[in-house]
């Protein structure tokens, strides 16, 4: 499987049975499979999202809003309870190439990719057991498609 590293933007091969055991980038050595979000930038989103062979839920937000500071605790939350999705954040105004080119138009916006396709959208904060019920029922439409 492979898994890009959010801090280098590397392609690291890990076996499927190894995902569990804290794997490490091959060249920065940072963490692959934490169980909190990364942060992805605009010159390491596009391959993040399109690399990573496991599903990528992005939280697009911005240091100034409200809803989006309230919902940060919820999405690490989340992070920690779906090992099994890539969780990334991306902060809109630092990053606006990764922001118009997903057609961000409010935030806090959340998005699914899925072998870089975007899967699905949801606008505006959420707590986290919605936000776990919300990513479930969109992956099982995903894998019926």
């Amino acid at each position: 499987m492979h898994l890009v590293c959010a801090a280098c933007g590397t392609i690291n091969r890990v076996a499927e049975e190894h995902l569990g055991s804290e794997p490490t980038c091959g060249h920065c050595k940072a963490e692959l499979m934490a169980a909190r979000p990364v942060v992805l930038n605009d010159a390491v989103f596009d391959k993040f999202t399109i690399r990573t062979e496991l599903p990528v839920l992005v939280d697009f937000w911005a240091e100034w809003c409200g809803p989006c500071k309230m919902m940060a605790p919820q999405f690490e939350q989340a992070a920690a309870q779906m090992p099994r999705v890539r969780f990334a954040k991306v902060e809109t105004d630092a990053n606006p190439k990764a922001s118009v080119r997903n057609r961000i138009r409010s935030i806090p916006t959340l998005v699914l990719y899925r072998g870089g396709e975007e899967v699905a959208r949801r606008m505006g904060a959420i707590g986290a057991t919605d936000l776990l019920r919300w990513l479930q029922q969109q992956l099982a439409m995903a894998k019926q498609a």
